[in-house]
C-alpha cells in the first residue's frame, strides 16, 4: 500500500484524514468514509492507489474544457471512489465503493505511473485527465503521474468536485495545469443535505486553483427544482464574475439517473435562461451542455460576438483565431494553447 499524504496522528493508534473537509477520524484497522483511505497499525494508506477500472483517450471538451488545448486529445484514467454522495450521480457505478474489500479489488493490479505516461504519449494525446470518479482521493498517484511526465510534453488535467482542503489544493496546483470543477449548487444546506460535501469548500478550491495558475473552468449541471432559479443561477454567475469573467461556465443538461430517475431532464428553455443570466451577469464565456447542436457550444468573441471556435457535442469543427485572438477584430480569447 502506499502512504497517503495529507494525514495527523491522534492518541492509540488512530488517524485524522486532512485530504478532505470531510476530515474522518479513522482507527486502527478502519478505513474513511470514501474507503480509498484505511488505517493500517497507525499509518493511513492509500488503497485505490494505481489501481485503474477505466482508461480512455477523450476529446478535450468531454471534460469539458473548451479554452484548454482545443481539439486535443486527453488519455483520461480513474480508480474508483467519491467524497460526496451526489443522488443524481452520472457515474454511481465507478464513484461508489460498498466496502473496503471492494476497494481492495479496484482493478487486477497497480498500474506504475510511467505506464500511463507511456500509454498516454502513445495515443498522442495532450494531456492526462483524472476524470470519471474523484481524482482528489487519487492525489497520491496524481501527483506521482505528474512526476513521471515531467519533460515530456504531457500536462495534467482535474475534473473534480472541488472537495478538498486547502492545504492539499495549493500542492495540487503545483502539479496540474487545467481543471473543471463542478458548482453543484450554491447553497451550504444543499451541499450538506443532498450531496454530503460542504459548500465552501468547493469555492475555496476554485480560488485557489485559479489564483495559483492553474486554468479554471466550472461546470454546473442543472437540476430543476435543485438549483434552476433565477436567484441561484444569479448568485453563481456573479460569484463567478468576481473571479474572473474570464471563467468559462458549463451550464449541463440534467438527465434523470442514480437515486433520481424520477426526475424530469431540464428543460433545454432552461439552459438557455441560465446561460442568459450568466451572459447579462459578466461572464464571456457560458456553454451549455448535453444538448448537441446548441448555439450555446460555440465559443464567441467577446469583441464582436463572432464565432471563434465551432463545436458540435465534444466534435470541434472549426477554429477561427490566429495567435489566440479573434480572426475578426483581434480581441484576445481567454485560454490555455488557443492556436
Amino acid at each position: 500500500m502506499t502512504p497517503a499524504a495529507h494525514y495527523t496522528k491522534g492518541d492509540d493508534g488512530a488517524v485524522r484524514c486532512r485530504l478532505c473537509p470531510q476530515g474522518c477520524h479513522i482507527p486502527k484497522g478502519s478505513h474513511g468514509s470514501c474507503l480509498t483511505r484505511r488505517n493500517n497499525g497507525g499509518q493511513l494508506e492509500v488503497v485505490t492507489y494505481g489501481r485503474l477500472r477505466a482508461m480512455a483517450t477523450d476529446p478535450i471538451e468531454k471534460k469539458p474544457l473548451f479554452h484548454y488545448y482545443p481539439g486535443s486529445t486527453s488519455f483520461s484514467i480513474a480508480s474508483a471512489g467519491c467524497n460526496l454522495l451526489c443522488p443524481f450521480c452520472q457515474n454511481h457505478a465507478l464513484a461508489r465503493i460498498s466496502r473496503c474489500e471492494d476497494a481492495l479489488r479496484m482493478g487486477p493490479r497497480v498500474t506504475p505511473p510511467s505506464q500511463v505516461v507511456e500509454a498516454a504519449g502513445a495515443t498522442g494525446a495532450k494531456s492526462i485527465a483524472f476524470t470519471y470518479s474523484e481524482p482528489t482521493l487519487q492525489f497520491e498517484y496524481a501527483r506521482d503521474v505528474a512526476q513521471a511526465a515531467a519533460g515530456t510534453g504531457l500536462e495534467l488535467v482535474f475534473v473534480t468536485n472541488g472537495q478538498i482542503s486547502a492545504g492539499p489544493a495549493r500542492e495540487l496546483a503545483g502539479f496540474i495545469h487545467a481543471a473543471n470543477v463542478d458548482l453543484k449548487a450554491f447553497s451550504e444546506k444543499s451541499y450538506s443535505e443532498k450531496l454530503g460535501g460542504h459548500f465552501k469548500t468547493t469555492c475555496k478550491a476554485i480560488e485557489i486553483l485559479h489564483k495559483e495558475g492553474v486554468w479554471v473552468e466550472v461546470t454546473t449541471l442543472v437540476i430543476p427544482g435543485f438549483n434552476d432559479s433565477d436567484d441561484e443561477l444569479t448568485r453563481m454567475a456573479l460569484y463567478l464574475v468576481e473571479l474572473s469573467p474570464e471563467i468559462p461556465w458549463h451550464l449541463s443538461r440534467f438527465h434523470p439517473a442514480y437515486k433520481w430517475k424520477d426526475k424530469a431532464p431540464t428543460p433545454v428553455e432552461t439552459l438557455h435562461r441560465a446561460r442568459k443570466i450568466a451572459l447579462e451577469s459578466g461572464l464571456r464565456y457560458v456553454y451549455t451542455g448535453n444538448i448537441p447542436g446548441d448555439d450555446g457550444e460555440k465559443t464567441r468573441c467577446p469583441g464582436c460576438q463572432a464565432v471563434v471556435i465551432d463545436r458540435r457535442g465534444f466534435v470541434l469543427e472549426g477554429q477561427r483565431t490566429a495567435d489566440g485572438r479573434c480572426r475578426e477584430c483581434g480581441h484576445r480569447i481567454a485560454g490555455v494553447g488557443l492556436r
